[in-house]
């Protein structure tokens, strides 16, 4: 049986107004995105690789780390509000025009550096053994429940996210709610057919991939010094202060 095929598409666009050129900030001797890019390259399970994005420069850089850059993305799908669904789109209309139809694409963002290997070529085969599933979202376990939280309507609180049958979850302890969990942007995964048929990125069948301990991605600039941290350690094979953390809390 061949293989079957995989991509990795990495969006990463020129325009950030959190942290500028942030795709392209050095990190631990390399540009942010190169991380991403030889994360997909390091997975056997990912049969091609492509960075879609507006900027010139990014291009010029992620085709010098092994990544394919096809296209240029259009100006209307980079702007800050365009969403993933227009980029995603976008690039499977161009390959398709090029007769390439992956059976996965697997959605790594350049921001995030740290990342094990072994752990994208469990969610891809995860996806693979679940044909009815429209898509994979890598999850944590949240830190705070929505079923304690609140919106202010007017002048007084109303209860933000109601749990049936439990008519003041606000009050209870957080051992009996349900464990709610938030997406961390690992990885994700999605079909081809989700985008284009249900216009959607994880359409109505979603599987839960966990991921536990802290997840390291740059979104604002003071995180810049613990994020190098970060990759230093993982690129040591030393453990993660925060996720040891989580395994013997004092």
């Amino acid at each position: 049986m061949s293989q079957p095929e995989v991509l990795a598409l990495i969006p990463a666009r020129g325009g950030s107004k959190s942290v500028p050129r942030k795709n392209l900030l050095p990190v631990a001797g390399k540009p942010l995105i190169a991380y991403s890019i030889e994360h997909a390259l390091e997975c056997a399970a990912i049969t091609r690789t492509i960075v879609s994005t507006d900027d010139d420069e990014i291009a010029e850089v992620a085709r010098r780390f092994g990544a394919e850059v096809p296209f240029k993305r259009p100006a209307e799908a980079a702007s800050d509000t365009a969403t993933d669904l227009q980029v995603f789109r976008h690039a499977l209309s161009f390959l398709s025009e090029q007769g390439y139809s992956p059976e996965l694409v697997v959605h790594l963002r350049p921001t995030g550096p740290v990342r094990r290997i072994d752990l994208i070529e469990r969610a891809i085969e995860s996806m693979l053994s679940h044909p009815e599933a429209d898509s994979l979202r890598a999850v944590g376990l949240a830190e705070q429940t929505p079923y304690k939280m609140w919106r202010i309507e007017g002048t007084y609180l109303r209860q933000a996210l109601e749990l049936p049958g439990f008519p003041e979850s606000h009050s209870m302890p957080r051992q009996k709610l349900p464990a709610v969990y938030w997406q961390n942007g690992y990885v994700d995964i999605v079909r081809p057919r989700t985008i284009s048929e249900l216009g959607s990125m994880v359409g109505r069948v979603v599987l839960p991939f966990v991921v536990e301990g802290k997840i390291h991605e740059l979104d604002y600039p003071e995180q810049i010094p613990e994020l190098t941290a970060a990759v230093e350690r993982f690129q040591r094979g030393e453990p993660d202060p925060e996720e040891e953390r989580h395994r013997h809390p004092s």
